[in-house]
């Protein structure tokens, strides 16, 4: 059975969507991860964990979205950023495209975290539209389910833990002997309670956040299975789930 759109006729999309009122949408981001790491990892990472979950689910995937909210990384070469409005614009008229077929429940796996904040947004303006969508980020996943596998300082942007899943994805555009450990700077206007509007560069050189020489192809796996796993978990209930329970409450 297929399950990524792109690889389906027309004639065998119908009779998924003529079954099925769920969807899988990964999104991610195209920016720097360090000297040793691709700078699609984000992409690429929510591509592989979306389209693994959506076999073993037997739910249609669609293609990544590969750009999104990444501004605070320009200044490092090859960071390609689109504001926050237009990245919502297009996952919204992702989502609606896929209505139109009878899907109401739409899990996007995020790659990134700079997308949060827009997705969330999103997903609250939909559901007003009769669509429920639900936001998986793996890396919140992976430090539950694998508290003891890294350390807090490799769990950090382009640091071992992400390093590792990429290692393990795809090992031949990962360049270990590039791997920095770096630890990221604090400004002096830095306390407690306060939100500055800073840059990946005021904190770090290299792009690193922390550890990523300890990155290993092993520990990537590990990752990689587990948060499938709880993906495939979270797909399973969600589809069972009867979207008129998922629509907001009336007025009390």
């Amino acid at each position: 059975m297929k399950v990524l759109l792109h690889e389906m006729s027309w004639v065998e999309a119908k009779k998924y969507f003529m079954e099925n009122d769920i969807a899988i949408l990964p999104v991610g981001s195209n920016e720097q991860h360090g000297p040793q790491n691709p700078l699609g990892t984000d992409h690429f990472i929510a591509k592989a964990i979306a389209e693994e979950a959506a076999k073993r689910s037997g739910v249609l995937c669609l293609q990544v979205i590969p750009f999104g909210v990444s501004s605070h990384h320009r200044q490092f070469w090859g960071t390609i950023h689109i504001s926050p409005k237009t990245f919502k614009g297009y996952v919204k008229e992702t989502c609606l495209a896929l209505n139109y077929y009878g899907v109401k429940k739409v899990v996007i796996v995020n790659g990134h975290g700079g997308n949060l904040n827009a997705l969330a947004e999103l997903a609250r303006e939909l559901r007003e539209k009769g669509i429920f969508v639900s936001i998986f980020q793996w890396w919140p996943a992976a430090s539950k389910l694998l508290p003891d596998l890294f350390k807090p300082e490799e769990r950090r942007h382009a640091c071992a833990e992400e390093t590792s899943l990429n290692l393990t994805l795809h090992s031949k555009i990962v360049d270990m002997s590039k791997a920095v450990d770096e630890k990221p700077r604090k400004h002096a206007l830095q306390e407690e309670g306060i939100t500055l509007p800073l840059d990946t560069v005021d904190y770090t050189s290299s792009g690193v956040f922390g550890v990523s020489s300890t990155a290993s192809v092993e520990k990537g796996k590990a990752v990689f299975e587990a948060v499938v796993n709880e993906l495939v978990k979270h797909i399973a209930a969600f589809k069972k789930a009867k979207i008129e329970d998922l629509m907001q409450k009336k007025k009390v």
